[in-house]
Formats: structure tokens, C-alpha cells, sequence
């Protein structure tokens, strides 16, 4: 079976796969959660959260009665111990994540690429066919000695 044929008969073709399904599908539970705190890190709503614990903490120890404060300002020791401890937790869980969004971007690019390679090579045989349709309508309009401006309509 010719190219062309394979082509019109449809076999060329195949349903292609989901690569953001089959790169999810194939994390552990660690990755995955890294990818889950990753992304909720980086929304407005967790920096929302950050801002108003932050200013929460410094309204109570700064206006509350003296006997009611828990971290002296000017100090904020305890603040600080917290926001470290945060810090220091989040950032190698993040970095995990975007090498794991990473990933996830290369499968898919990988994957964009085969699609371009396969749509030009089938681009490739519709041409193909298209210059054969051509030189066979040549070849008959010779046959029938058919003027090729009149046969076109030009005159």
C-alpha cells in the first residue's frame, strides 16, 4: 500500500496521548506534593495568608496590654524563629516542584514536536499527492489539446 493510500485510508494516524495525564500519573506521592505546595505557594491567596498572619502578629505584640504579648517588639524573636523555619521548609519543597513542573514542560514540548514532525510529514504527502493530481491534469489537458489559458479562463 503506497503512501497516499495509507494516508487516505486513515492508518497514518493515531489518537495521541495526553502527556499531561501520563507525566501526573507517573509521580510518587512525594513529587506529588511537592507539585500541590508548589502551586499553592505561588497564588495570591498564600501571599494574602503570609500578609495578614504577618500583620496580625505585629498589631497583637505592638497594641495589646503588656502582660498579653507573647514576643516583645522590636524583637519579634519568636516571629522570626517561625518565618526562618517556614522559609527554610518551603524552599527545597519549591525547588522540587518547579524541577518537577520542569520535567512536566519538557514532556510536553517533547511531545509538541512530534506533533509538528508528524503534521509536516503528513503535510509532506498531501503535496506529494496534490503535484501528482497536477502533472496527471497536465498530462490530460495535453491529451485533449485544450488551450491551458482557455482551459483556465484567462481570456
Amino acid at each position: 500500500m503506497t503512501v497516499i493510500a495509507e494516508f487516505a485510508a486513515g492508518k497514518r494516524r493515531k489518537v495521541h496521548r495526553n502527556t499531561h495525564r501520563d507525566v501526573m500519573e507517573n509521580l510518587g506521592p512525594m513529587d506529588q506534593l511537592a507539585v500541590w505546595i508548589t502551586q499553592r505557594v505561588g497564588t495570591m491567596g498564600f501571599f494574602l495568608v503570609i500578609f495578614g498572619w504577618t500583620t496580625s502578629w505585629l498589631a497583637w505584640n505592638f497594641l495589646a496590654p503588656v502582660h498579653w504579648r507573647f514576643d516583645p517588639p522590636m524583637g519579634f524573636i519568636f516571629y522570626l524563629f517561625i518565618s526562618n523555619v517556614i522559609q527554610i521548609l518551603l524552599m527545597p519543597l519549591i525547588m522540587v516542584g518547579q524541577n518537577i513542573q520542569g520535567a512536566h514542560s519538557e514532556a510536553r514540548a517533547e511531545h509538541d514536536l512530534e506533533i509538528n514532525v508528524k503534521a509536516e510529514q503528513e503535510i509532506e504527502v498531501i503535496l506529494h499527492h496534490l503535484e501528482q493530481q497536477n502533472a496527471l491534469l497536465m498530462r490530460m489537458v495535453e491529451k485533449l489539446e485544450v488551450d491551458l489559458q482557455e482551459a483556465l479562463g484567462r481570456r
